[in-house]
């Protein structure tokens, strides 16, 4: 067994220890983007990333945590949507939200793992739990604080399913002519929709 392959055994010294919860990261998000939920195991996300499972243990604790942790930061690029929110009068409001969301879908960089997110959530309940759980706590609840009107939470979430829905159609299913349509007339047609979900009586 060499130095350069062998898996290492217990805790890192503590200037690995970043690069160590890194690789495991990266490693957890290749493999729930390749297996899902169900099929990807400790043992294999430890195996990826050239580490004992301890150490996944230790870092992130169960498979549950370990997914939530590396979708978090795959999710990230999508957690900048309240910002957008924020950047201009309310009127405006179901455009910019409408383009940003769209926008990181567009990107096949933040694509990528948006797509794993999303197979997994669909085809497991406890993957499902965590997506909503950090869907609602980072995402939809401070949209609802910047819109700041009645049932705001009720109607982010509505605004929140017509983008997704949209996304799903277009780079999941790739039903056409939405998959090929041009992004700008998508934008056009869903936006007011979104606005009218965010701000409308």
């Amino acid at each position: 067994m060499t130095g350069a392959t062998a898996r290492r055994r217990g805790r890192p010294p503590r200037a690995e220890s970043a690069d160590t919860r890194d690789r495991i990261l990266t490693a957890a998000r290749e493999e729930f983007s390749e297996r899902g939920y169900e099929k990807t195991s400790v043992r294999g996300i430890a195996k990826a990333a050239g580490v004992d499972s301890a150490l996944v243990h230790h870092y992130f604790g169960t498979k549950e945590q370990v997914f939530e942790a590396a979708i978090e930061v795959a999710f990230a690029p999508a957690l900048d949507a309240p910002n957008a929110v924020a950047e201009g009068p309310l009127e405006g409001v179901g455009e910019r939200l409408t383009r940003f969301v769209l926008g990181v879908w567009e990107n096949p960089t933040t694509r990528a793992p948006l797509l794993a997110i999303l197979r997994s959530a669909v085809n497991n309940e406890t993957a499902a739990a965590v997506f909503r759980r950090l869907v609602a706590s980072q995402l939809l609840r401070r949209v609802a604080a910047q819109v700041d009107l009645p049932d705001a939470e009720l109607r982010a979430e509505l605004a929140a399913a017509q983008i997704v829905g949209t996304a799903m159609m277009r780079y999941v299913i790739k039903l056409e002519p939405l998959a090929s349509a041009d992004l700008e007339q998508i934008i056009a047609r869903v936006a007011p929709v979104v606005q009218g979900h965010l701000t409308q009586p």
